[in-house]
C-alpha cells in the first residue's frame, strides 16, 4: 500500500513527460530523415543506372535487415537501446551527408548507392529492435500505450511531410540537396537523444551486458510466455494477410476501376487518415479496456473491410473503406504494440521486437509477388477475399486463445 501511494503522484502522462517528447522529437526527425532518404535514393538510382539497376538499389537494403534483424535484438538488449539508436542515427546521418556530398563533386554509378543501401539495411537491423525496446526505459508502464499512440502519430507525419520534403529538395538541388536534408533531420535527433535519462532496470531481472544475454535466451522467453507466443503468432498472421493487397491490390485496384494514380493517393490518404486516428485515440485515452479481445475483433473487422474494398464500385466509397481498414488496422497494431511492451520482460524486450519486426519487414513482404501473381490468375476479388481470410484468422487465433484474450493494459 505504501509503494503504491508513494509512487503515483510522480507518474505523469506521457505527452507532459520531457523524457516522452525528447524521444517523440528524435523518432518523429528520424522518421522523416527516412522518408526524405529512400525518395532521394530512388530518384537518384533511376538517374543513374538503368531501371533494373534502380530496382536492385532499392532491394538491396531489405536483404540485410532480414538477416540480421534477430541479431539486431540481441545488440539492442545487451548495448542498452539508448546507445543503439544514437549510433544508429549517428551513422545514417554520416551516410547521407556523405551521399550528398559525393553527388555535389561527381556522378557515380548506381554501386555507391547501393552500398548505401547496403550499410541502411544493416543499421535498420539493429535500429528496430532499439526503437521497440526504447519506450519501457522512458515512460511508466502504465503510459505505455500513450506511447504507443504518439509513436503512431509520429510515424504518419514522417510519412505525411517527408514525401513532399524530399520531392521540394529534389527540385531545388537535386538528389543531393535531399540526401543533405535529410542526413540535417538524422542530426537533429542526436541531442534529443543524447538528452534521454534511461532508467535501470527492474530489480532481479538481467542487467546489460549479462552473458545469458543471446538470442537462444529470448526466444525461450518467448515460447513459453502465455501471452507474447500467441501475440507473435497474431502479428505475423495479420501481416501476411494485409501487405499484399496494400501494396499490390490497391494498385492494380485503382488501374482496373480507373482511378489512375489519383485513386491510388486518394486511397492511401484514407488508409493514414484512419490509421492517424486510432493512434491519436490511445495516445489521448491511454489505455483501452479489454485490450486482447480488443485486438481480435478489430482484426476480424478489419478483414472483413478488406475483403469488401475489392467490390466497390466508387471511389469515394473505396476511400471510406480504407479509412475503416486503416482505423481498425492502426488501433490493433498499437493495441498489439502496447500489449508486447508491457508484457515483455524489459531484459528480453530488443530480441522480442526484432521477432515482431521480423515478421512484418521480413516475412510479410515475401507474400506481395504471390499476391501479384495471384492477381493476375485469378482476378482482385478471389485475392482480396483470401487475404481477408488470413487476417480474419488472426482475429480468431486472438480470440481463441485464453490468455491474450485476457490480456490487459495496466491502467494509469
Amino acid at each position: 500500500m505504501t509503494a503504491t501511494t508513494v509512487a503515483a503522484p510522480t507518474a505523469r502522462p506521457a505527452h507532459r513527460d520531457p523524457q516522452v517528447m525528447r524521444w517523440l522529437g528524435a523518432y518523429t526527425a528520424s522518421t522523416v530523415g527516412d522518408s526524405v532518404y529512400y525518395l532521394a535514393l530512388s530518384w537518384a538510382a533511376v538517374s543513374s543506372g538503368s531501371p533494373a539497376q534502380a530496382g536492385l538499389v532499392m532491394a538491396v537494403s531489405a536483404v540485410p535487415r532480414a538477416l540480421l534483424l534477430l541479431v539486431g535484438g540481441v545488440i539492442a538488449d545487451r548495448l542498452g537501446p539508448r546507445r543503439v539508436v544514437l549510433v544508429s542515427d549517428t551513422v545514417r546521418c554520416l551516410v547521407t551527408l556523405g551521399l550528398a556530398a559525393v553527388l555535389l563533386a561527381a556522378a557515380p554509378g548506381p554501386w555507391v548507392l547501393a552500398v548505401a543501401a547496403l550499410v541502411f539495411g544493416t543499421v535498420d537491423a539493429v535500429f528496430l529492435p532499439a526503437v521497440g525496446a526504447l519506450p519501457p526505459r522512458i515512460a511508466e508502464r502504465d503510459q505505455l500505450a500513450r506511447v504507443q499512440g504518439l509513436r503512431g502519430l509520429a510515424h504518419r507525419m514522417g510519412a505525411v511531410l517527408g514525401a513532399p520534403l524530399g520531392g521540394l529538395a529534389v527540385a531545388t538541388g537535386g538528389p543531393a540537396s535531399a540526401f543533405g536534408a535529410a542526413g540535417l533531420l538524422f542530426a537533429l535527433s542526436l541531442p534529443l537523444l543524447c538528452a534521454l535519462r534511461i532508467r535501470p532496470l527492474p530489480a532481479g531481472e538481467k542487467t546489460e551486458g549479462a552473458a545469458a544475454r543471446d538470442l537462444t535466451a529470448g526466444l525461450r522467453h518467448l515460447r513459453g510466455h502465455r501471452v507474447l507466443g500467441p501475440l507473435m503468432i497474431t502479428i505475423l498472421l495479420a501481416d501476411l494477410g494485409f501487405v499484399g493487397p496494400l501494396n499490390v491490390g490497391l494498385a492494380v485496384l485503382a488501374e482496373q476501376r480507373g482511378w489512375g494514380a489519383p485513386g491510388i493517393g486518394w486511397l492511401l490518404a484514407g488508409f493514414g487518415t484512419g490509421a492517424g486516428a486510432a493512434s491519436l485515440l490511445l495516445a489521448v485515452r491511454g489505455r483501452l479496456p479489454r485490450a486482447g479481445a480488443l485486438i481480435g475483433w478489430t482484426m476480424a473487422l478489419g478483414a472483413a473491410s478488406i475483403a469488401g474494398l475489392a467490390f466497390v464500385p466508387l471511389l469515394p466509397a473505396a476511400v471510406a473503406v480504407a479509412l475503416v481498414i486503416g482505423l481498425l488496422a492502426g488501433l490493433s497494431g498499437s493495441l498489439c504494440s502496447a500489449l508486447l511492451q508491457t508484457e515483455c520482460d524489459p531484459a528480453y524486450l530488443g530480441r522480442v521486437s526484432a521477432v515482431a519486426s521480423l515478421g512484418s519487414l521480413g516475412l510479410a513482404p515475401l507474400g506481395m509477388p504471390v499476391s501479384g501473381a495471384a492477381i493476375g490468375l485469378w482476378g482482385t476479388g478471389p485475392v482480396f477475399v483470401a487475404s481477408a481470410a488470413v487476417c480474419a484468422l488472426s482475429g480468431v487465433f486472438a480470440l481463441a486463445v485464453p490468455a491474450l484474450r485476457r490480456a490487459e493494459l495496466p491502467r494509469d
